[in-house]
């Protein structure tokens, strides 16, 4: 076995680095529709994955590979025994447009700080105020940037050294609570296709104000089990928020105005690297290059693990709702209505279904699939459905935030969980609460 700084493992590193910023490429080139291969995102992002997965951490390579397995042999037992159709060239695509905007977010790193040098940091705030100013920070700029927001102001946390529990717990709830309410979120999109009749100032109304409970109980929670006067929070200066402010109103106006066929997650996914891009040109064409040669052979690669865990979670997304769907068939319905107790039902089974593993996108699709809504219904459905949604990628260790921190920071999901279950049996009592008060409301 070749070791870490042979060269056929620089060989072998560099090639993947290529594969994965060419899987990058042809994201943003499908954007435009002059993708040449339909699924070559997909072909290149596993390639570079099989490339380096012997680098990949054992736990981490063990939890990719069984999810893998497990997806695939979903879709066999539901082409074989159930007579499903599949396309076979398409198994790949899982979570590819997930990856690729993780890819296109790591280019941060290119923006500015042209020298190499890391700018002195200043006082840290802590205790209570940093873990809300670290919670609010992403919640806010997260409804807009989605998972990058976790990344920019993780990546500033770990500036003054290995993150702590109480600095993830607050990224992933700060991350995760956006769900209930923001228009931006991919839980939004989801549940506008599933239910395009949903009413959403009154999810705003009741959306906007559990998420503003969320922070408040996080806060107190985390205050009552850890000691947080050592641990430093985001802040929310001027100066801390010039960039991510800065970025969310360039998405804004990119989805408003010239870009708005697209996606928020599509557009952070070419405008980041852009941005970036732009950034060095100044410095000239030459240095620019350098700097994305550099990127490309040693920041690409490291980002194994995190490419791993979703492309294998999005073949076991794809192998059981496959396998779902070919053995309920399409006729059956759950309930013949949707109120407030079919709702409680439905929600806690897809949180409970999260915390076995599977992500809660694969609980609403399903749940949506057996169900016939009319008129108000639908709202509940949508509220019902963000709320698993919320409640769901806060602990389950599957989930997109929580693979994030596990590929980016080195956390278990596992961990997160166990952290996150308190903070998710009392999120779930406010989310009936408030079901009970969205139904009599409607």
């Amino acid at each position: 076995m070749s070791s870490p700084d042979s060269p056929a493992t620089s060989t072998r590193h560099a090639l993947a680095g290529v594969l994965i910023l060419l899987g990058l490429v042809q994201q943003i080139l499908g954007f435009t529709g002059a993708l040449p291969f339909p699924h070559g995102v997909g072909y290149a992002l596993w390639l570079a994955t099989l490339l380096l997965w012997r680098d990949i951490p054992r736990r981490t390579r063990w939890q990719a590979g069984a999810l893998a397995i497990i997806g695939l042999a979903l879709l066999v037992i539901a082409r074989w025994h159930y007579g499903a159709q599949i396309a076979w060239p398409a198994v790949t695509s899982g979570n590819t447009y997930v990856a690729a905007m993780l890819v296109g977010v790591s280019f941060i790193g290119l923006i500015g700080n042209r020298s190499g040098r890391t700018r002195p940091l200043g006082r840290p705030i802590t205790g209570r105020r940093g873990t809300l100013g670290t919670w609010l920070g992403v919640h806010l700029l997260g409804t807009i940037l989605n998972l990058s927001t976790v990344f920019m102001i993780g990546d500033r946390l770990a500036r003054r050294g290995p993150l702590t529990t109480p600095q993830l717990l607050a990224l992933n709830r700060g991350l995760s609570s956006a769900a209930l309410w923001s228009p931006f979120f991919a839980s939004m999109g989801v549940v506008m296709t599933l239910a395009p009749g949903m009413e959403y100032s009154r999810i705003l109304a009741v959306g906007l104000p559990l998420a503003l409970l969320s922070g408040l109980l996080t806060t107190l929670e985390l205050s009552r089990r850890f000691d947080l006067a050592e641990v430093s929070g985001f802040s929310l200066s001027p100066r801390s928020l010039l960039m991510p402010v800065s970025m969310a109103i360039l998405v804004m106006l990119f989805h408003f105005q010239l870009t708005p066929r697209l996606g928020i997650v599509s557009i952070i996914t070419f405008l980041l690297p852009a941005v970036a891009l732009a950034s060095n040109l100044p410095a000239g064409p030459r240095w620019t290059l350098h700097r994305v040669r550099q990127h490309t052979l040693t920041r690409l690669p490291a980002m194994r693990g995190e490419i791993a865990l979703f492309l294998s979670a999005g073949l076991l997304t794809l192998g059981l709702s496959t396998f779902v769907a070919a053995a309920t068939g399409s006729e059956w319905r759950l309930f013949s209505h949707f109120g407030s107790a079919q709702a409680v039902t439905s929600f806690l089974a897809i949180v409970v279904s999260a915390v076995a593993g599977l992500h809660p996108i694969i609980g609403v699709s399903v749940l949506a699939s057996m169900l016939d809504l009319r008129g108000s219904e639908q709202t509940l459905f949508a509220f019902t459905a963000l709320a698993s949604w919320a409640v769901g990628t806060s602990v389950g260790p599957l989930s997109g935030i929580n693979l994030s921190l596990q590929g980016r920071y080195g956390v278990s999901g596992y961990r997160m969980m166990r952290h996150n279950v308190g903070y998710a049996l009392l999120l779930s009592g406010l989310v009936v609460v408030a079901i009970l008060t969205l139904d009599a409301w409607l």
